[in-house]
């Protein structure tokens, strides 16, 4: 179990210490959202899964009321997953109360989690909370997450703030991850999270071609 010291954020998120948390990315809850596009939280979100699957970070997926409330995982999202990846479907509010989502968690031997879910101050929010409170490093991505307007979203980041929880967007975090231009997988990642700057910074390169020394 990690321990939460006063300087556990000096240590930055690695692929050998950080998992994935997506809790509760379905149909139903995106017809609600309202303080990001529809189009935007699904591109944020499925990069944010392809880019950890690409660095092997551990995800754990999870769903609420599935078959009555609030329906599947979004296509995208559901696609982006490894194929033989098992979706948690649960009924408790806070993901953190279910004992499969701390067990999958606790399984991955990981020290700090990124999170993002819908809505923000409810379905990243709260297992952000006490898995802040369980002595885990968490840093929640607001950009793959989404709410039903502007207040809730305010009250939520305070709320994590507060609580010491990292906020931060979906493609920070997997190139901080990364960590080096160089490596093998820096294109690939790249490619995972579709940045518009970045595929414009590639093309750029292209243009230009190698430099003459």
């Amino acid at each position: 179990m990690p321990t939460s010291t006063d300087t556990r954020y000096d240590e930055p998120p690695t692929r050998d210490n950080t998992a994935v948390l997506l809790v509760d990315h379905q149909v139903g809850l995106f017809t609600g959202v309202r303080d990001i596009t529809v189009q935007d939280l699904k591109h944020n979100v499925t990069g944010l899964a392809r880019a950890a699957a690409v660095l092997q970070l551990p995800i754990v997926a999870t769903t609420t009321a599935a078959d009555s409330m609030w329906g599947p995982l979004i296509p995208e999202l559901a696609a982006a997953l490894p194929a033989d990846h098992k979706v948690i479907d649960r009924s408790t509010v806070n993901a953190w109360d279910d004992e499969r989502v701390r067990e999958a968690v606790e399984a991955t031997g990981r020290s700090k989690l990124v999170i993002a879910g819908v809505s923000l101050e409810v379905c990243a929010a709260f297992p952000a909370l006490s898995a802040t409170a369980a002595g885990y490093d968490a840093y929640v991505a607001v950009d793959a997450s989404g709410t039903f307007w502007a207040t809730k979203r305010e009250t939520g980041l305070l709320r994590l703030q507060q609580a010491g929880v990292v906020v931060t967007d979906y493609s920070s975090l997997m190139v901080q991850i990364l960590a080096d231009n160089a490596d093998p997988l820096a294109g690939e990642v790249y490619g995972a999270l579709d940045m518009p700057f970045a595929t414009l910074v590639g093309q750029l390169a292209a243009a230009l071609g190698p430099r003459a020394d």
